[in-house]
Protein backbone atom coordinates (compact mmCIF):
# COMPACT_ATOMS: atom_id res chain seq x y z
CA UNK A 1 0.00 0.00 0.00
CA UNK A 2 0.94 3.57 -0.55
CA UNK A 3 -0.96 6.68 0.51
CA UNK A 4 0.31 10.53 -0.85
CA UNK A 5 -0.32 13.64 -2.28
CA UNK A 6 0.32 16.06 -4.92
CA UNK A 7 1.72 19.14 -4.37
CA UNK A 8 1.32 21.34 -7.82
CA UNK A 9 3.02 19.31 -10.27
CA UNK A 10 5.00 17.34 -7.60
CA UNK A 11 3.61 13.37 -6.45
CA UNK A 12 4.54 13.06 -2.85
CA UNK A 13 4.56 9.48 -1.36
CA UNK A 14 3.72 9.79 2.24
CA UNK A 15 3.85 6.41 3.69
CA UNK A 16 4.11 2.76 2.21
CA UNK A 17 3.06 -0.60 3.93
CA UNK A 18 3.78 -4.11 3.13
CA UNK A 19 2.64 -7.05 4.78
CA UNK A 20 5.27 -9.90 3.99
CA UNK A 21 3.74 -13.51 4.04
CA UNK A 22 2.71 -15.41 5.93
CA UNK A 23 -0.29 -13.07 6.55
CA UNK A 24 -4.53 -13.04 7.26
CA UNK A 25 -5.83 -11.25 4.38
CA UNK A 26 -8.59 -9.54 6.31
CA UNK A 27 -6.09 -8.49 8.88
CA UNK A 28 -4.13 -6.35 6.48
CA UNK A 29 -7.42 -4.98 5.05
CA UNK A 30 -7.99 -3.73 8.83
CA UNK A 31 -4.63 -1.91 9.45
CA UNK A 32 -4.26 -1.04 5.60
CA UNK A 33 -7.68 0.70 6.51
CA UNK A 34 -6.33 2.14 9.54
CA UNK A 35 -3.57 3.78 8.20
CA UNK A 36 -5.88 4.99 5.05
CA UNK A 37 -8.71 6.87 7.49
CA UNK A 38 -5.79 8.49 9.37
CA UNK A 39 -4.83 10.08 5.65
CA UNK A 40 -8.77 10.39 5.39
CA UNK A 41 -8.66 8.25 2.53
CA UNK A 42 -12.04 6.64 1.91
CA UNK A 43 -11.33 6.02 -1.90
CA UNK A 44 -8.32 3.24 -3.15
CA UNK A 45 -7.43 1.88 -6.53
CA UNK A 46 -5.81 -1.34 -6.61
CA UNK A 47 -5.09 -4.39 -8.45
CA UNK A 48 -7.59 -6.97 -9.63
CA UNK A 49 -6.10 -9.69 -7.26
CA UNK A 50 -8.92 -11.59 -6.05
CA UNK A 51 -11.54 -10.82 -7.71
CA UNK A 52 -14.45 -9.13 -5.51
CA UNK A 53 -13.07 -9.99 -2.09
CA UNK A 54 -10.87 -7.05 -1.68
CA UNK A 55 -13.62 -4.55 -2.71
CA UNK A 56 -15.84 -6.25 -0.46
CA UNK A 57 -13.79 -6.28 2.05
CA UNK A 58 -12.82 -1.85 1.98
CA UNK A 59 -16.29 -1.73 1.74
CA UNK A 60 -16.88 -3.33 5.17
CA UNK A 61 -14.68 -0.91 6.41
CA UNK A 62 -16.50 2.24 4.66
CA UNK A 63 -13.31 2.54 1.84
CA UNK A 64 -14.89 2.40 -1.66
CA UNK A 65 -11.84 0.17 -3.82
CA UNK A 66 -11.63 0.26 -7.50
CA UNK A 67 -9.51 -1.13 -9.63
CA UNK A 68 -7.05 0.09 -11.52
CA UNK A 69 -7.54 0.78 -15.16
CA UNK A 70 -3.73 -0.18 -15.87
CA UNK A 71 -1.82 -3.35 -15.53
CA UNK A 72 1.20 -3.07 -13.70
CA UNK A 73 3.48 -3.17 -16.36
CA UNK A 74 1.52 0.16 -18.01
CA UNK A 75 2.05 1.68 -14.35
CA UNK A 76 6.35 0.52 -14.15
CA UNK A 77 6.28 2.34 -17.57
CA UNK A 78 4.48 5.54 -16.56
CA UNK A 79 6.69 5.74 -13.55
CA UNK A 80 9.87 6.02 -15.36
CA UNK A 81 9.69 9.86 -16.73
CA UNK A 82 8.03 10.79 -13.23
CA UNK A 83 11.32 9.36 -11.57
CA UNK A 84 13.44 10.92 -14.28
CA UNK A 85 11.58 14.38 -14.31
CA UNK A 86 11.60 14.38 -10.23
CA UNK A 87 8.19 14.90 -10.27
CA UNK A 88 7.45 12.41 -7.84
CA UNK A 89 9.58 12.14 -4.42
CA UNK A 90 9.61 8.42 -2.18
CA UNK A 91 9.81 7.89 1.24
CA UNK A 92 13.06 6.70 2.24
CA UNK A 93 12.82 2.54 2.25
CA UNK A 94 15.24 0.22 0.60
CA UNK A 95 12.99 -2.40 -0.13
CA UNK A 96 11.24 -0.29 -2.28
CA UNK A 97 14.23 1.29 -3.99
CA UNK A 98 15.69 -2.81 -4.70
CA UNK A 99 12.19 -3.72 -5.57
CA UNK A 100 12.40 -0.88 -8.57
CA UNK A 101 15.74 -1.51 -9.23
CA UNK A 102 14.82 -5.67 -9.50
CA UNK A 103 12.48 -5.04 -12.36
CA UNK A 104 12.67 -6.93 -15.58
CA UNK A 105 11.57 -5.87 -18.83
CA UNK A 106 10.99 -9.21 -21.19
CA UNK A 107 9.34 -9.44 -24.71
CA UNK A 108 6.61 -12.03 -25.69
CA UNK A 109 6.95 -14.13 -28.91
CA UNK A 110 4.39 -11.25 -29.99
CA UNK A 111 7.13 -8.83 -29.37
CA UNK A 112 5.15 -7.21 -27.12
CA UNK A 113 7.04 -5.83 -23.61
CA UNK A 114 5.72 -6.36 -19.97
CA UNK A 115 7.63 -5.31 -17.04
CA UNK A 116 7.50 -7.61 -13.47
CA UNK A 117 9.66 -8.55 -10.98
CA UNK A 118 12.16 -10.96 -11.25
CA UNK A 119 11.19 -15.00 -10.52
CA UNK A 120 11.25 -15.61 -7.05
CA UNK A 121 11.29 -11.46 -6.03
CA UNK A 122 8.63 -9.23 -5.15
CA UNK A 123 7.27 -6.22 -6.57
CA UNK A 124 4.52 -4.76 -4.29
CA UNK A 125 5.94 -1.54 -3.03
CA UNK A 126 6.86 -0.55 -6.41
CA UNK A 127 3.49 -1.81 -7.61
CA UNK A 128 1.59 0.24 -4.97
CA UNK A 129 4.04 3.35 -5.67
CA UNK A 130 3.54 3.24 -9.52
CA UNK A 131 -0.30 3.16 -9.09
CA UNK A 132 -0.24 5.97 -6.52
CA UNK A 133 1.82 7.98 -9.49
CA UNK A 134 -1.03 6.97 -11.85
CA UNK A 135 -3.81 7.99 -9.87
CA UNK A 136 -2.32 11.41 -8.31
CA UNK A 137 -1.74 11.91 -12.28
CA UNK A 138 -5.30 11.42 -12.72
CA UNK A 139 -4.57 9.34 -15.46
CA UNK A 140 -3.88 11.80 -17.52
CA UNK A 141 -0.12 10.76 -18.07
CA UNK A 142 0.91 8.33 -20.54
CA UNK A 143 4.30 8.43 -21.76
CA UNK A 144 5.63 5.55 -24.11
CA UNK A 145 9.51 4.66 -23.16
CA UNK A 146 11.75 1.90 -24.72
CA UNK A 147 12.00 0.48 -21.31
CA UNK A 148 15.86 0.35 -21.08
CA UNK A 149 15.82 1.46 -17.33
CA UNK A 150 14.57 -1.91 -16.84
CA UNK A 151 17.49 -4.67 -17.32
CA UNK A 152 18.13 -4.46 -20.54
CA UNK A 153 20.38 -6.47 -22.81
CA UNK A 154 23.60 -5.42 -20.74
CA UNK A 155 24.87 -8.76 -19.83
CA UNK A 156 26.25 -6.93 -16.04
CA UNK A 157 22.69 -6.68 -14.44
CA UNK A 158 24.46 -5.86 -11.23
CA UNK A 159 25.72 -3.22 -12.57
CA UNK A 160 22.69 -1.79 -14.07
CA UNK A 161 21.35 -2.42 -11.26
CA UNK A 162 23.54 -0.13 -9.11
CA UNK A 163 23.44 2.37 -11.59
CA UNK A 164 19.69 2.64 -11.63
CA UNK A 165 19.69 2.35 -7.61
CA UNK A 166 21.43 5.58 -7.47
CA UNK A 167 19.66 7.17 -10.39
CA UNK A 168 16.23 6.71 -8.32
CA UNK A 169 18.09 7.93 -4.96
CA UNK A 170 19.50 11.27 -6.86
CA UNK A 171 15.67 11.90 -8.86
CA UNK A 172 13.56 10.89 -5.92
CA UNK A 173 13.85 13.73 -3.50
CA UNK A 174 14.24 11.64 -0.32
CA UNK A 175 18.33 11.56 -1.74
CA UNK A 176 18.76 15.25 -1.16
CA UNK A 177 16.72 15.43 2.22
CA UNK A 178 18.23 12.89 3.78
CA UNK A 179 21.81 12.95 2.80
Amino acid sequence: MACGHKAKDLIVVDVVREIPAPFDPENVVEEFSKVLRSYNIRRVTGDRYAGEWPREQFRKRGIEYTPSELNKSALYVDLLPRLNSQTIRLVENARLVNQLVGLERRTARGGRDSIDHAPGAHDDLANAVAGLAAAAAGGKYRYDSSLDWVSGPDPDKDFQRQRLAQHILRTSGYYRQWR
